[in-house]
């Protein structure tokens, strides 16, 4: 892991005056760069040769754009130092870890990241012990059931494993016995959708019935505190198709599920629900700082599924199991740029996307002299 401190001293370095907000061409990008000139902020791009075309049509947000010939690339010496005389404080997304590996962004990319490198890794909850479901549970966070063998399925599961051809992507199934899970688990290899080597990375947890609710919050440094801006659900195939198939249609198409993420769509929430949204995520908030520090930086997303069950009948609160986590901007934040997530107006007086928040955040360090308190 690079020191903290290592960071520090590249980033004392730098004008403050002259600062560039860079990303990866990919995932939540055109977020992070359309916040950024909202802002003020020079802006860089880093695309793999093949997939810049969306940000050489899109000029206005990017100031540079480098392309490579692989998105890892990134980690080439002679890269970083390009970031770094440029005065780039890095945003990372989904991409950026998956392509470039969270152990190498820990212990080789010497450019100051906005947010805390060190939780990067518990996204991967198959790589790492301290993962994400680790931390929820001591931040007091419900998460699914889990079972230690498809032997002891004895209710609706989910199998959680990465597809096979896209490691990024998902080859989630769900089944409700031993026998239909061996069932299905031979069907997908066939179809090429899992594989036998992947078995050993699989997750099996209870199918949680509810409605989706992805929670986006911002944890400020400058501030200490922890914002709730807006809430957004996945769209993914070819799944969203089968389930607006009445259940008979559903059996006679004999389709197998697939969850690709392709999109996502805003929604909200009744503000009688309000009161647990923000206790979740103080409560994540504060888990973070005790076993991360210095604990979350930015953006971060609680993904939940809401259930029938009262936690407080008085208050009318409910009961929100959390299924996965993201602890950097995400991508169904990316769906308010330039028009702001839903409950940002609350806190600003205007609406504000997550891109633009994370700009915020980074020039008001800047012009405070505490870049320190925003970046590892």
């Amino acid at each position: 892991m690079i020191a903290r401190e290592e960071i520090f001293e590249v980033v004392r370095g730098y004008d403050r005056k002259g600062i560039t907000i860079g990303v990866i061409g990919s995932h939540s990008a055109l977020d992070v760069l359309d916040g950024a000139k909202d802002e003020g902020l020079r802006t860089l791009v880093v695309c793999q040769r093949g997939r810049e075309l969306v940000y050489t049509r899109l000029r206005r947000l990017c100031d540079e754009i480098i392309v490579l010939d692989k998105f890892a690339d990134i980690m080439r010496p002679e890269i970083q130092e390009k970031l770094r005389k440029r005065n780039v404080i890095w945003v990372p997304n989904r991409s950026f870890v998956v392509y470039c590996g969270w152990k190498r962004i820990e212990d080789e990319f010497r450019v100051p990241i906005f947010g805390n490198r060190e939780m990067l890794k518990i996204e991967n909850r198959e790589e790492v012990e301290k993962n994400y479901y680790w931390l929820c549970e001591k931040a007091g966070l419900p998460t699914p059931k889990e079972y230690s063998s498809p032997e002891e399925i004895d209710r609706t599961v989910i199998v959680k494993l990465p597809h096979a051809k896209r490691k990024v992507e998902r080859g989630f199934f769900i089944c409700s016995s031993p026998e239909e899970y061996r069932k299905k688990v031979r069907l997908l290899i066939e179809q090429g959708i899992i594989s036998e080597e992947d078995l050993k990375l699989q997750r099996i947890e209870e199918f949680v019935v509810g409605p989706v609710f992805n929670f986006n919050y911002f944890y400020s440094p400058l501030k200490d505190e922890t914002e709730f801006l807006g809430i957004d659900r996945r769209i993914e195939t070819n799944l969203d198709g089968i389930v607006r198939m009445p259940a008979q249609d559903q059996l006679q198409a004999n389709v197998t599920p697939t969850y690709i993420i392709v999109g996502h769509t805003p929604a909200t929430i009744r503000e009688s629900q309000l009161n647990m949204v923000f206790k979740m995520g103080d409560a994540f908030v504060k888990a973070s700082k005790e076993h991360f520090p210095p604990g979350i930086i930015g953006p971060f997303c609680l993904q939940t599924i809401a259930t029938s069950e009262f936690v407080n009948l008085e208050t009318a609160e409910l009961r929100y199991v959390v299924y996965d986590v993201a602890v950097r901007i995400g991508g169904g934040t990316n769906i308010y740029l330039g028009v702001g997530s839903q409950y940002s107006k609350l806190y600003f007086g205007f609406p504000v996307s997550m891109g633009r928040r994370v700009a915020m955040e980074i020039r008001r360090a800047a012009e405070e002299d505490r870049l320190e308190e925003i970046v590892t």
